[in-house]
């Protein structure tokens, strides 16, 4: 990585509000895994464009800085945008390791200059994207991905609009839901999260993005 992308607030102003609000994340997810171990955590959202990708790289770059080794996928097979935000070659990634069901798994994880991080791109778009995190072979992959880290984060797309995140969200320890300020509908909030515990999918909480920093909180 040439250069500190600039929606990586947590490289490029570290001593900010927003990347201090990304540490407070990592702490309370750090928290949420006293009850019950998070090895893998979805993030997902209520609909398209409300900034899941760029929330979930900076909570990856934390955690990572927090000394927990870190692999961040991007499985919205979709709407990829992890390797724009790191400045990634796409050619290869999650979906390369299903062109051979029995072949071996040996991800195509890239180095982004950050240390404990790695991230493993979506790679080439397929045609059925819910089918195949549902496959058996994904669970293989996800086993494998647990062997190499602290913790495994996957971007996945909205989850009222496709099925995606629901599939693969039966799959991991649990989900995080973007919301964002002035934008989100709060039925529609309410919705996916009724559809995720629907399906016993741990919700572990909620990030807000976009909200109005409190100027009476600037001394800190």
């Amino acid at each position: 990585m040439s250069q500190t992308p600039t929606a990586l607030i947590t490289l490029s102003d570290p001593r900010s509000p927003a990347a201090e609000a990304y540490r407070t994340l990592r702490t309370n997810i750090y928290f949420s895994s006293l009850e019950r171990t998070i090895h893998t955590l979805l993030i997902t959202t209520v609909a398209p464009g409300e900034g899941k990708s760029i929330a979930l790289a900076n909570l990856a770059v934390s955690l990572a800085q927090g000394d927990k080794k870190t692999i961040l996928v991007d499985a919205d097979l979709r709407r990829p945008t992890l390797h724009t935000i790191f400045n990634l070659n796409n050619d290869k990634g999650l979906t390369s390791l299903f062109i051979d069901a029995k072949g071996p798994i040996e991800p195509a994880l890239k180095e982004v200059g950050v240390p404990n991080l790695q991230v493993l791109t979506s790679g080439p778009l397929p045609p059925n994207p819910a089918e195949l995190l549902g496959a058996p072979r994904m669970l293989d992959v996800i086993e494998m991905l647990k062997a190499r880290a602290d913790i495994v984060l996957f971007d996945a797309p909205p989850i009222i609009a496709v099925t995606d995140a629901s599939v693969l969200g039966t799959r991991v320890d649990g989900v995080l839901l973007v919301i964002q300020s002035g934008q989100t509908r709060r039925e529609h909030a309410k919705r996916a999260k009724q559809q995720l515990e629907k399906l016993n999918i741990r919700v572990i909480g909620s990030v807000l993005t976009g909200a109005t920093l409190d100027n009476a909180l600037s001394g800190y």
